[in-house]
């Protein structure tokens, strides 16, 4: 049995996720500010907008398979603002780097983006996530046709290079990053027809 929500619930929902995923954020920068965030303020806040940013990605790809399954139609319709802050994390996470690791020394930057393999994913992913989010809108949707559709399926290998630029940035612990590779392959699996019709697709130019 579908499951839905009275039209006026909408916005409210909304301005909900708006809350959940920005207070995070601003709380995050109001505790650097207060001096709050321990011996290395800087690796916690580079480590959590990069947590944020694919805890947003998963959670993205976690809606279409909850909504067929429990017949909940109405949740593809915060897809769209989920991936959005998935981006603005993810901002903030190269940004952070960008300011406060190589504190803006851009030759630097550029050598440790093609020197460091887990960086060189991680800023890989992050240009693939540029281009999904400034083609989000639905003019450029509705203009794209097809291709929109084509691009857009760029984000299961989005959140594939973030999980392993996550699991290589680990130097000790890595029950965390094995969690989020199992949890990606378990989306995957969801996907596993409209997968194998991509392969079929592929192999048959080949």
């Amino acid at each position: 049995m579908a499951i839905n929500i009275p039209k006026q619930w909408l916005p409210r929902i909304k301005v909900l996720v708006h809350l959940t995923a920005l207070y995070p954020l601003i709380n995050l920068y109001y505790s650097a500010i207060q001096d709050q965030l321990g011996g290395d303020p800087v690796e916690a806040v580079i480590h959590f907008t990069g947590i944020g940013a694919l805890n947003l990605l998963v959670i993205g790809l976690l809606l279409t398979p909850v909504a067929r399954r429990f017949q909940m139609g109405f949740l593809i319709q915060f897809r769209r603002m989920i991936g959005l802050y998935a981006f603005v994390y993810a901002l903030c996470h190269m940004l952070n780097f960008l300011f406060f690791e190589v504190q803006l020394n851009l030759q630097l930057f550029v050598d440790e983006v093609f020197e460091r393999p887990y960086i060189t994913v991680g800023m890989t992913a992050f240009l693939l996530l540029i281009a999904l989010a400034a083609t989000s809108t639905k003019k450029l949707r509705q203009k794209m046709k097809g291709r929109w559709q084509t691009l857009h399926n760029f984000i299961y290998l989005v959140v594939l290079l973030v999980v392993i630029h996550f699991y290589w940035s680990v130097k000790s612990d890595i029950v965390e990053p094995l969690t989020y590779v199992t949890l990606f392959f378990i989306l995957m699996a969801f996907r596993y027809k409209k997968l194998r019709r991509w392969g079929d697709k592929l192999f048959s130019r080949l």
